[in-house]
């Protein structure tokens, strides 16, 4: 592929991020309260005032990696806006327990006054990435403890004590390994740990490992499939469950054990990732006829129990164009830089919307929009932002240009 057409698709997405940007900047923020409202209809307009934690800290953790690695992002407006959403999650988002460790808030209202609580680990680590990241522009050692104290509790709840995750614990329930979990704590000990002094990196270099080993227990089938859940032990689990397949997940893991080679130089590791949880995933969770990804699929090829199985997703879309151009980056092969191509030339004709700006996040299996939000209680400003931020900086590497 020419220089030529990187550069086109550079231009693009460099395009597609400031307008993203923009987007959330001027629609999102409650200058009354503090925080972000994420609930925004097509033309931005808010239809509902929950504030969701884990968007809460997503949104926080983008402006500040916006703000901190990006120059032209590099802007008070951003700052300002990232610090006043840190100090809405610190003040709000840790809600009293039982127990001596904290827990977040799923969702509260406009005020900050807790509405659900989840019995799961996900709005406590994107707390743990806004409070991490944010210390990092703002030099507040206070915050990066926190984030420390908060992934220690996580890790805890996870690894040694789960009572206060999941359902109540019943004689025929199966504990699974969800892949979603090992992922998720692998990104958090790269977010903590990156240009962090050694001891950090030695606190959690063993937790890091424990994730990449549950994370490959999902390969299966003789290695000809990935499944979103196995057993304790990482054997293939019975009915619907077991034959779960979540294409956009694979291909998420995939780079994020592409991150973890590129700090830990694992060439094995690499080959991994990029056969088994991006090509072959990418092979298999690809609409032959449609086009775009499916958003779940059974191994065994029955119709999946999940009734948005066959539709289109925006973000398992962003995992794919990431992973495709990293793995094209770490190999030059062509055949991954094609597959970008394809992925990208759906994306941007189906999910984007040159007229009111931002994405669409559903679509019907032929590509139809089939709901009109750009923001929710799961889409928020950042599964859009943080592909189009870093395939921007994997095309400026591959461009030879580093500004």
């Amino acid at each position: 592929m020419s220089v030529v057409m990187l550069q086109q698709y550079r231009e693009k997405i460099r395009t597609e991020l400031d307008g993203v940007v923009n987007f959330w900047l001027t629609n999102s923020h409650d200058t009354k309260y503090g925080g972000f409202f994420t609930c925004i209809d097509k033309k931005g307009q808010v239809y509902d005032d929950l504030k969701y934690v884990w968007l809460q800290g997503r949104q926080v953790w983008m402006y500040c990696r916006l703000y901190r690695t990006m120059e032209r992002f590099h802007k008070q407006e951003i700052l300002q806006a990232a610090k006043a959403g840190g100090e809405f999650l610190r003040q709000f988002a840790r809600v009293p327990s039982d127990s001596t460790t904290w827990k977040c808030a799923f969702c509260l209202t406009k005020d900050g006054k807790p509405v659900k609580i989840q019995r799961s680990i996900f709005s406590e680590c994107f707390y743990i990435m806004a409070m991490d990241e944010l210390s990092r522009v703002t030099g507040d050692k206070d915050m990066q403890a926190e984030a420390e104290q908060m992934m220690d509790h996580v890790i805890h709840w996870v690894r040694v004590d789960p009572s206060e995750l999941g359902r109540t614990k019943l004689p025929g329930d199966e504990p699974i390994n969800s892949m979603a979990v090992p992922m998720m704590l692998l990104s958090l000990v790269q977010q903590l740990t990156e240009e962090r002094d050694q001891d950090l990196v030695e606190k959690y270099r063993e937790t890091g490992q424990w994730c990449v080993k549950k994370i490959l227990q999902h390969i299966q089938r003789g290695g000809m499939a990935i499944l979103e859940n196995v057993s304790l032990e990482g054997a293939e689990l019975n009915g619907c469950q077991g034959r779960l397949q979540n294409p956009g997940h694979a291909l998420e893991a995939g780079w994020f054990l592409l991150q973890f080679c590129g700090t830990h130089g694992d060439e094995s590791l690499q080959l991994t990732a990029i056969s088994k949880f991006i090509e072959l995933q990418f092979q298999r969770g690809w609409d032959k006829e449609h086009g775009g990804l499916f958003y779940f699929l059974d191994v065994d090829g029955h119709c999946p129990t999940q009734l948005e199985w066959s539709m289109k997703l925006w973000w398992p879309h962003c995992e794919a164009l990431i992973a495709l151009l990293m793995a094209y980056n770490n190999t030059k092969k062509p055949t991954l830089l094609d597959r970008f191509s394809e992925v990208y030339e759906y994306t941007f004709s189906h999910f984007s919307d040159p007229e009111n700006g931002e994405w669409f996040g559903y679509l019907t299996q032929e590509g139809k929009v089939a709901l009109d939000f750009k923001g929710g209680p799961f889409k928020g400003f950042f599964h859009v932002p943080r592909c189009l931020y870093m395939c921007e900086r994997i095309l400026d590497g591959l461009l030879g240009d580093k500004n």
